[in-house]
């Protein structure tokens, strides 16, 4: 358990900087914006490129760690869509179904990145990004889908969910830095050097940015949907991702990084996409405020079990 908190600790510690530097030192929003941006279409996808290319996948279990994960994913959006009827007597609308929705399967990569590099280094980062390439085309899938037939005031055609879901960077990093590893493309030196520059700021500054958008207003009564929304991710989605993951048979570190992708709290930039398709966006800030926090207790039980 020591050695968890110690990897989780500058995590959390650049978390709380980043909320502290929002309310005195960078206090428009304009600064953070732009940040989140840079981070989001240019250093993260660097750094997820940067990896996949380094990486020696014949070593990796590819299919073990992303099958759990993308099945787990599948197994929540299920549960999620069963138990619509439920939700709706609780007085949860399409708008709000749709944030509890993103709140349980979505996953913060800033953070799932930095704990996994912080406890297992080249490795723990490569089986990270592989578990990113199972799983961030298939949440950004659903989520849109989802918000198009829920919180959408105008329904969604086809085309503009998966227009939707191509351009998304993150996507197109993965593709690329799998392609180049697949075919051994060489890459100069030159490549490397600024790639790795790029990629080690990005998990930094990704993490300040989540810490700047979290709303730490009405966390003392949390509202239903929130409550379900962190029991949800922080609680059923890792033990479903990790019944998964032994019954594919992986142990030691590919099962600690199941389990650390499983329980990291939502994508904070769910709260953008529930934004522009009219989900309910102050839930969803509810949501991501309270797994964030409650993170640093769930997530260092969760790995210290299998760890």
């Amino acid at each position: 358990m020591a050695v968890v908190i110690a990897a989780l600790l500058p995590v959390f510690i650049l978390i709380v900087l980043g909320v502290v530097l929002k309310r005195t030192l960078m206090r428009l929003d304009t600064h953070w914006n732009g940040l989140e941006r840079l981070t989001y279409f240019v250093l993260f996808p660097m750094l997820l490129i940067q990896t996949l290319v380094k990486a020696d996948l014949s070593k990796v279990p590819v299919a073990g760690v992303g099958g759990a994960l993308l099945l787990s994913a599948l197994a929540m959006s299920l549960l999620c869509l069963a138990l619509r009827p439920a939700l709706s007597r609780l007085d949860i609308d399409g708008p709000a179904f749709t944030s509890i929705f993103q709140g349980a399967i979505r996953w913060q990569t800033y953070v799932a990145l930095s704990v996994s590099a912080n406890m297992f280094g080249e490795v723990g980062l490569a089986l990270a990004s592989v578990a990113m390439v199972a799983i961030i085309p298939l949440v950004n899938v659903l989520s849109v889908a989802v918000l198009a037939h829920y919180a959408a005031p105008k329904k969604q055609s086809a085309r503009t969910v998966v227009m939707t879901v191509v351009r998304n960077p993150l996507i197109w990093a993965c593709v690329i830095g799998l392609v180049v590893n697949v075919i051994h493309l060489p890459l100069p030196k030159i490549w490397h050097e600024v790639a790795d520059a790029l990629g080690r700021s990005s998990l930094a500054i990704g993490l300040l940015v989540t810490g700047a958008g979290l709303h730490l207003e009405g966390l003392l009564r949390p509202s239903a949907g929130a409550a379900i929304g962190v029991v949800f991710k922080l609680v059923l989605m890792p033990a479903v991702a990790l019944v998964l993951a032994v019954w594919f048979g992986l142990s030691g570190d590919s099962l600690a990084i199941v389990a650390i992708c499983a329980a990291v709290p939502t994508s904070t930039s769910a709260y953008v996409l529930a934004r522009q398709m009219g989900g309910d966006a102050p839930l969803l800030a509810q949501i991501i405020t309270l797994q964030t926090i409650l993170a640093a207790i769930t997530m260092p039980i969760a790995i210290a079990l299998v760890a």
